[in-house]
This record gives structure tokens, sequence and C-alpha cells, in this order.
């Protein structure tokens, strides 16, 4: 039996409001959502990148990641400059932004996670060859009390580093 129920009806849908301000504010969300989601995609493959090793392939996007950077704070500062007017005509446009941002902050936080583990290991690499240079250069004498001497800022060689890949 098929028995007519409006509690299992389909609420109608509600209309978008077709202010200019409801417009505008979902032009300047837009905006913000496409200039998230391109730095997104770029943020994750630099990652990828990195964690695979590829470091001079992932410096090659640092231009195209500094425009992508450049037209999210763009968009962030105009959505601030609207965001009264925002939260009155779009509130619920407002909150999805929101949402939106807390993914991309968890993701940017990722990426820095990344970088910043190769940026250790790499000074932890450079760190290690350093020592193993002055171990070879410096003299191995004794003091008269038996101790290991410390070794005189003439005995240390500079290491010179390339900071181009």
């Amino acid at each position: 039996m098929n028995h007519f129920s409006p509690s299992r009806q389909p609420m109608p849908a509600q209309r978008p409001n077709s202010t200019p301000e409801s417009a505008a504010a979902r032009k300047l969300a837009e905006d913000l959502m496409d200039a998230m989601s391109a730095l997104l995609g770029l943020i994750e493959r630099e990652t990828e990148l990195v964690r695979a090793g590829k470091v001079r392939e992932a410096m090659t996007m640092e231009s195209q990641k500094q425009e992508l950077s450049r037209r999210y704070v763009g968009a962030v500062s105009q959505l601030k400059a609207n965001q009264t007017q925002l939260s009155k005509s779009a509130p619920e446009l407002l909150s999805t932004l929101h949402r939106h941002h807390d993914a991309f902050r968890a993701m940017l936080q990722v990426n820095l996670t990344v970088l910043a583990t190769a940026h250790a290991v790499s000074e932890s690499v450079v760190r290690g060859v350093n020592a193993e240079i002055q171990k070879r250069n410096v003299p191995n004498t004794y003091t008269a009390a038996g101790r290991r001497a410390t070794p005189g800022p003439r005995h240390i060689t500079p290491l010179a580093v390339s900071r181009t890949l």
C-alpha cells in the first residue's frame, strides 16, 4: 500500500538569494574557493615530491606557488573587507567557506611538517659531514690531565656549501 505521508515529501528547494549583494558574495566565495583549490593542488604535489626526495623538481614550483599565494591572499582580503555584508546576505556560504578553510589549513600544516622534516634531515647530513671533516683535520692530542685537547680555531677547516642544487 502506498500511503501519502507529508513528512516524507521532499522539502521545496530554497531559491538562492538573487540580490546584487548575494551575487557579489557568491563571486567572492568562488574566487576564494578557486584560489584555495589551485594552491592546495600545487601544495599537495610539492609535498609528494619532497617526500619522494625530488626537492629539485619541487623547487621549480616556487614561482607558481607564489602567484597562487598572492591570488589567495587577495581573495581573502576581499572577503574580509566584505565579511559583514556576506554574513548578512549569505551566512550559510560563510560557514561553508570556514569549513573549507579549516581543511585547507590542515593540508598546509602537513606540507609545512614535510618541509620542516626535509630541512632538518638535510641540516643533519651537512652537520654530520662537517663533523667528519673536522675529525680528520684536528690533531689527536691530550692534555697533561689525560683529557683530549680541544682544537683551536686554526685547526678548524671551514665547510663550503652550495645552496643551489
